[in-house]
């Protein structure tokens, strides 16, 4: 008899628990409901309920065909409601009693008890009188609602919407904005006319409640995409940062690669390194660091998102990876693997604020990757960072950093910016000299392994060097640029700190002279030395080749000839092991074999001989550095002229005695030391006119290079301060 008692009272306590998570009251059926007992009445703890003989169960068809109404009604938000009545009661309902609401009539309503309003916070509305509640009810909620097949979406201030991080860095808000509820696919929409226009578009994609009733059970369907032999699972519009969490833009797959390839030839220097990626979203690029370096890194994935950090863990166990939650393993990932399968290695993964995790912990490597600009991470990031670690920076910016919003650069960066041929270099030096700063003000140096600014991302990654003396070189690499706007010459400001009284005269060009008004503008503070590292590229490009990343290749060799600024530079990639000895910033990386620590030890000072070859070793950089920014040849070619292919032209700077190579900054770019005047006359020299008089081409080209090198060198002569002049 007990246990028909229990199961007969099964029913009735589940049908308890589904009324305590409606919060719309509704009425129950006489059939479902069982009478209250007496006060006096009530049965004693140890002793078994008794259930009503009204109450027999009977066959009953299957759980979920019957409760399809309850769960709808059970999914529905309280701000949606049938009448305005129904929303004045739930003024009334309390926790501890859902059956006592039910019985309420206008009657009570006039009560005397101060009573809150449902849909508002505390805070924001106190609790007031029936009459005044009422008129608050329909004034702000109900008056204002939208309406659909006879419901009433009110308007919520309650502070149910998600929390996402904002352009400016902050990563939670405290404000939560008045917002709707849709009774279709429960989405929030903050403005009336937009959620009438997403009605709307339910309503012509043949989207009804009953269908979402149907879909809402199953849940919302994934997609796994794979991305160098790492397996992510990704949500529904992964690539729209504004309609999902976990944000996964196939288009950064270069971005993910060269930083892989980084941290591959950090690993060569010392092991173990302890990695961090700030910003995971999905997790991939902390996946494709402990798949494929194994033992030689200790990976951490952050993220602020909860439903990111869900997502990390199931992509964790998607690639065999064991999970490791403040310092503790979870068994689940054991049950996951098959037989035979081992973990192929461990991940830290954590739901904190970047900059307070950067301020707890101390990393070897850190890659900050947030949705927009990145300066408000810079000094968390170089607080804790270790010495000869590195740092990378991507920021997705590029409105600001390519000088289409002025205002937004000047207010992140500090730096004043113009539109210009070399913009995007021009961007590059912004984010370094932004870095510069924040390692400076830690008491840090940096040397700029190399910078990549394309389409829809700027990339910096820089080592770390300890200590002021590394603090002050690098924040005297800081300088302002004089940028002439008729002719697009430019020169870096000279060192000191004596007003100038005449800045033009540091020009090459003569623009002030031959053109009335000002010509020039004073830009930045921008980065003033070398963006690329030829070393470690090379070092880059064999990891490349050793872990058959064939995609960047191609770019990380236009960077070795960039670095080295040679139009054609034979070089061999040899492994890092092979080399006897290799040094950088004075601080020796390899060894000879038969030493066992192949790195210095991290944390020690530098000693007297240490810091001499650091003093000679950035005296002769000064030399090898790479020419600064980079003309395009078609802002600069001549009109009516055909100019000479740009492999061709490359040759010609060459002989000139200048040197020239290309960059990846633009495919038409061409970086040198020639002044632009120098620049010009050799595209003059060899450019054919476009109209020959008649005469064939063959002709022209077999005429006498004597004869037009006379020709040209007369014109060049004679107009040669206005050639500088002119905007071809």
């Amino acid at each position: 008899m007990e246990n028909m008692a229990e199961e007969e009272l099964l029913p009735q306590e589940k049908e308890k628990v589904e009324v305590a998570q409606v919060q719309v009251p509704t009425p129950a059926p006489d059939s479902a409901r069982v009478p209250a007992p007496a006060p006096d009445t009530a049965p004693a703890p140890d002793s078994a309920p008794t259930p009503a003989p009204a109450l027999a169960p009977a066959p009953a068809p299957s759980r979920s065909l019957a409760c399809a109404p309850d769960e709808a009604e059970s999914r529905r938000h309280i701000s949606i409601q049938r009448q305005l009545a129904d929303l004045e009661k739930l003024a009334f309902v309390t926790e501890a009693d859902f059956d006592s609401a039910s019985s309420l009539n206008s009657d009570n309503l006039d009560a005397g008890n101060k009573q809150s309003c449902p849909l508002c916070p505390k805070e924001k509305f106190r609790a007031c009188n029936s009459h005044k509640l009422r008129r608050h009810l329909q004034n702000l909620h109900w008056k204002v609602s939208v309406e659909f097949e006879g419901y009433r979406m009110c308007i919520c201030h309650l502070p149910c919407r998600p929390v996402k991080p904002n352009i400016i860095g902050e990563q939670i808000s405290s404000k939560m904005g008045a917002h709707y509820h849709c009774i279709i696919c429960s989405a929030t929409i903050t403005r009336r006319t937009d959620m009438l226009g997403h009605v709307r578009r339910h309503v012509n994609k043949g989207e009804t409640k009953s269908r979402y009733i149907a879909a809402s059970a199953a849940k919302p369907p994934t997609e796994i995409l794979k991305e160098a032999e790492t397996d992510v699972q990704v949500c529904p519009n992964y690539s729209v940062p504004q309609k999902t969490d976990s944000y996964f833009n196939p288009k950064m797959k270069l971005n993910r690669q060269l930083i892989f390839c980084t941290l591959a030839a950090l690993a060569e220097e010392r092991k173990p390194l302890e990695c961090l990626d700030a910003f995971g979203a999905t997790g991939i690029m902390g996946l494709q660091w402990a798949k494929h370096l194994g033992n030689a890194v200790k990976v951490t994935i952050n993220d602020l998102n909860e439903n990111s950090v869900t997502l990390i863990q199931e992509n964790c166990h998607l690639n065999k990876l064991k999970v490791v939650v403040d310092s503790k393993e979870k068994e689940e990932s054991d049950d996951i693997l098959e037989e035979g399968e081992e973990n192929l290695g461990n991940i830290k993964v954590t739901k904190m604020d970047a900059n307070v995790l950067m301020h707890l912990r101390s990393f070897d490597f850190i890659h900050l990757d947030p949705f927009g600009t990145s300066v408000n991470y810079l000094d968390s990031a170089f607080r804790n960072i270790r010495n000869l670690g590195i740092v990378s920076v991507t920021s997705t910016d590029i409105s600001s950093l390519y000088a289409k919003a002025q205002h937004v650069a000047r207010r992140h960066y500090g730096c004043n910016i113009v539109r210009t041929e070399y913009y995007k270099e021009l961007a590059a030096r912004i984010v370094v000299a932004a870095v510069a700063r924040a390692a400076a003000r830690c008491n840090k140096g940096i040397e700029v392994l190399f910078a990549v600014a394309l389409e829809h991302f700027v990339l910096v990654v820089v080592r770390v060097l300890r200590g002021p003396t590394s603090a002050d070189e690098t924040a005297k690499k800081i300088q302002y640029l004089i940028h002439c706007q008729w002719c697009e010459e430019r020169i870096f400001q000279k060192d000191g700190n004596m007003v100038e009284e005449n800045p033009y005269r540091q020009l090459p060009c003569n623009c002030h002279g031959s053109m009335p008004g000002k010509t020039a503008i004073e830009l930045g503070p921008l980065w003033s030395s070398s963006l690329f590292h030829t070393g470690f590229l090379k070092r880059m490009l064999f990891e490349s080749l050793h872990h058959g990343l064939d995609d960047i290749q191609t770019l990380i060799k236009t960077l070795i000839f960039e670095s080295e600024c040679t139009p054609q530079s034979q070089f061999s990639v040899h492994a890092p092991s092979n080399l006897n000895k290799q040094e950088e910033y004075g601080v020796f990386t390899k060894t000879t074999d038969d030493t066992p620590d192949n790195y210095v030890a991290q944390g020690k000072r530098k000693g007297n001989e240490t810091t001499t070859n650091l003093a000679k070793k950035q005296k002769t950089d000064v030399s090898s550095e790479h020419p600064p920014f980079y003309y395009n040849i078609h802002r600069h070619s001549i009109k009516g002229m055909n100019m000479p292919k740009l492999k061709k032209f490359l040759c010609y700077l060459s002989q000139a005695g200048f040197r020239v190579s290309r960059t990846h900054f633009d495919p038409m770019g061409v970086r040198t030391d020639a002044p632009l005047m120098h620049f010009k006359s050799i595209l003059l020299k060899y450019s054919t006119p476009t109209y020959t008089g008649g005469h064939p081409e063959s002709h022209v080209q077999s005429a006498s290079e004597d004869t037009v090198a006379d020709r040209v060198e007369m014109s060049v002569n004679d107009k040669a301060e206005a050639s500088g002049c002119k905007r071809w």
